[in-house]
């Protein structure tokens, strides 16, 4: 049963982790993602891979 509610911690950790990743990503300011050569709409997928890997 521990390990059920570790993993139920760890899954709600990574989804916090990804959506305040995805929001900063998205609301970067266009001449910092453009000089980091990022797309602002790939934020979902850039955070995605960058939480839980690439799928």
């Amino acid at each position: 049963m521990t390990s059920l509610f570790n993993r139920i911690k760890e899954a709600r950790s990574k989804r916090a982790q990804y959506l305040k990743t995805r929001d900063e990503i998205a609301r970067m300011p266009l001449d910092v993602a453009l000089d980091l050569d990022i797309y602002r709409g790939d934020a979902e997928r850039i955070a995605f891979d960058a939480v839980y890997g690439r799928a």
